[in-house]
């Protein structure tokens, strides 16, 4: 099969663009002038791109497919402006879906610095509101802090003297019972009492994310969901290998696995998937690094910094992992050969990480390209360490929307000013590549390349940018989006240029790019998406 996409802009590198290109089983076969590959014999497929702009596939290097699926069937709690709207908003869904909620109501989303009318978060008295016969179980944007109703609380058997959860809280209120707030690994007992979605509901749902990804021009997620959504490893590994020996998986997978213990990873190791799985070399599917947490987020307090909160004092917040711990889970992973990428958030999050990760190097260095995710606040000398040390870096620079209004606040202006570092760090010559880490914030690419380029929010705030010495320009966003995160995944030179030799993982946007105004990039959307030389989704062009 041969396709030829021409009368287009098509980059290639940076200030370099050519106008047609020759797609042939499923890799690029030629790029050129529409004369030359036009002059192709035996063309199965014309493709008129009408000088519309077309960029590599955009892979995203740190998301959760399995919650984005189950969002799109929840409760729209997502951008609330007051905890009232919120309860509006789930009781209507219950009295709409009476079926899917005779279990309880899970949703995720909201965001108490968006409340107007108080910035507290919503409690068990607010979610009693809802209901008081079902459990109530409501996800902060982050997913590190959650709210419930009292239903929740009665169902746990806890009260004002229960001991805490290992690895997180459940806070107490002024009358001496838990308020219904629950942070970090207690979050996952709260949700627990809710029947989840079942194995085929659970693969309806990937299939529908997989559309709306690829709609947005995702033609590759590296993403986080057994460990963290699902724990049931043979049924869903079984899941995701059926959905695409049956081509119902239209976007490239890498899986990004968590383990709740050293033993459980080590079993995985020496009779699971580690093991036995099985992943051609170009397959649409694949089986990438072991997972850790290191902290929480900065809207809920709980990642992990040096020095305290500026707006919470004594508080520093918290360890999802001691040091001992990830120590060992890196030597586990690096004697096995497994890459490792953790969330981290805080300074003191990341410099525990990275002295982790360097006790595993060799002569070699970070040959296993161990990563960092998120890696918001930093100061200069953690950055020169990361770019040294050739860790590679997951930035989500879409976060800057909402964290511009906060991180001053959390941390003071002095580590604000060298948090987000997206250009010193590349031009300290480190490896960076770029995700959503959705459903925090949507994957719709758009929106974040334009967060990397602009520093400004949806608003078009702060008029300059927020400290936009770190602003980036628009090929360096799409270079990290697109060669950065196939670096991540051990793939440059396979995927994210479109040149000849890299699979066909082409989209075509509305408008160019490269020259509209900034302000217009978080509207842009494609047109056409192509992934393994096939189109998965096209609009009139």
């Amino acid at each position: 099969m041969k396709t030829v996409l021409f009368n287009g802009k098509i980059y290639v590198e940076k200030e370099k663009f050519v106008e047609a290109v020759l797609i042939e089983d499923r890799k690029i076969k030629a790029i050129g002038t529409n004369d030359e590959i036009l002059a192709t014999s035996d063309i199965d497929e014309k493709i008129d791109c009408q000088g519309k702009t077309v960029i590599p596939g955009l892979n995203d290097s740190h998301m959760h497919m399995f919650s984005l699926g189950e969002t799109m069937y929840q409760a729209k709690i997502s951008g609330c402006k007051s905890i009232d709207e919120m309860i509006e908003i789930c009781k209507k869904y219950i009295s709409e879906n009476p079926e899917r909620v005779k279990g309880g109501l899970y949703a995720q989303g909201w965001n108490q610095d968006l409340f107007e009318d108080s910035y507290r978060m919503p409690n068990r008295f607010d979610l009693d509101k809802i209901s008081t016969e079902i459990p109530i179980v409501l996800d902060r944007v982050c997913g590190h802090i959650l709210a419930t109703n009292t239903k929740v609380i009665e169902v746990l058997g806890l009260d004002g003297n229960s001991p805490q959860y290992n690895g997180g809280t459940f806070e107490i209120g002024e009358d001496g019972y838990p308020n219904g707030v629950f942070t970090e690994n207690a979050c996952n007992i709260a949700k627990d009492i809710i029947p989840r979605p079942d194995i085929e509901e659970r693969r309806k749902m990937f299939i529908e994310a997989s559309k709306y990804a690829a709609e947005h021009g995702v033609t590759t997620v590296q993403s986080n969901d057994l460990g963290t959504i699902v724990f049931d490893y043979p049924t869903y590994f079984k899941l995701f290998k059926d959905i695409y020996d049956s081509g119902e998986g239209i976007v490239r997978y890498r899986h990004q696995v968590c383990f709740n213990s050293i033993d459980e990873f080590k079993d995985y190791i020496e009779n699971g998937e580690f093991k036995n799985g099985e992943y051609d070399e170009d397959s649409l599917i694949q089986l990438g690094p072991l997972k850790l947490f290191k902290d929480g987020s900065l809207g809920a307090r709980t990642a992990l910094l040096r020095e305290d909160y500026n707006d919470d004092k004594g508080n520093k917040g918290l360890v999802w992992m001691s040091q001992e711990e990830m120590d060992e889970f890196c030597k586990v992973a690096s004697e096995a050969g497994i890459q490792v990428a953790t969330h981290v958030i805080g300074d003191a999050a990341i410099e525990q990480t990275i002295d982790s990760y360097e006790k595993t190097f060799g002569e070699e260095g970070n040959k296993l390209r161990h990563a960092l995710v998120h890696c918001q606040i930093t100061d200069k000398a953690l950055l020169e360490r990361i770019a040294k040390l050739g860790i590679v870096v997951s930035y989500q620079p879409i976060f800057l929307d909402y964290d511009m209004h906060v991180v001053e606040n959390r941390c003071g202006k002095e580590l604000s000013s060298t948090s987000y570092a997206f250009k010193t760090l590349e031009d300290l010559g480190a490896k960076v590549a770029y995700g959503t880490d959705c459903p925090v914030e949507d994957c719709n690419p758009f929106p974040n390349i334009y967060s990397a380029v602009t520093r400004k929010d949806s608003k078009g705030f702060p008029e300059g940018g927020f400290y936009p010495e770190e602003c980036v320009d628009v090929y360096t966003a799409i270079d990290a989006y697109t060669e950065g995160s196939a670096y991540m995944e051990f793939m440059e030179g396979k995927k994210g240029r479109i040149k000849p030799g890299q699979l066909a993982d082409i989209v075509v946007l509305d408008k160019d790019i490269f020259t509209c105004d900034p302000m217009e990039i978080r509207d842009i959307l494609p047109v056409m998406t192509m992934i393994d030389g096939k189109v998965v989704y096209r609009k009139e062009i």
